[in-house]
């Protein structure tokens, strides 16, 4: 298992090594020691796996203290664009967004600390997971809308499927002035 650090500071992308035959292939897809050698020491306390059909969007969602969250996520079948926003309060990067595509072909991982806003479209039907370093609390979530115009992403989807849900949270410029400077 390799870890590359992100131009964002505590998020990084996860490639297994992966071990293919005539019969498919193996790889660990979860190996605590590794983790632990780049700071990053959870108790993983939920898994969430969820089915989208391509061109779904989902997020951007986050978990208020004390109910954040740290992720470990990643596709088990599909290929998705997954997009994380650093809204920690204090940071360098704060406001910057970031996009990896995580598909089943290359079994990447993204590791995503507390303190930012997560989503993914679907560019291939997808099956997700990922791990929660905290329970989902529904009274401690909270999100930014996916087409704000600040944020600018390019979610690499021609007609979006968004929940009713998703297309009602706040602008970025409004989560910072709600939070005061983020989470």
């Amino acid at each position: 298992m390799n870890i590359t650090a992100t131009p964002i500071e505590g998020l990084f992308e996860i490639h297994p090594v992966i071990y293919n035959d005539d019969r498919g292939y193996f790889f660990e897809a979860y190996r605590k020691q590794v983790l632990e050698s780049v700071g990053v020491d959870k108790d993983w306390v939920q898994e969430n796996q969820s089915f989208s059909k391509v061109g779904t969007i989902r997020g951007l969602h986050y978990q208020n203290e004390p109910h954040a969250q740290a992720k470990l996520v990643k596709v088990l079948s599909g290929k998705i664009l997954d997009v994380v926003v650093d809204l920690r309060k204090g940071s360098k990067t704060y406001g910057e967004v970031f996009t990896k595509i995580l598909d089943d072909q290359k079994h990447n991982m993204l590791y995503i600390p507390e303190g930012f806003a997560h989503g993914f479209s679907v560019l291939e039907d997808a099956v997700f997971a990922y791990r929660c370093s905290n329970y989902y609390n529904k009274s401690s979530e909270g999100g930014v809308i996916w087409n704000d115009p600040t944020l600018d992403i390019d979610w690499q989807v021609d007609t979006p499927i968004v929940s009713e849900k998703d297309q009602l949270l706040p602008s970025f410029v409004e989560f910072t002035e709600m939070t005061k400077g983020g989470l």
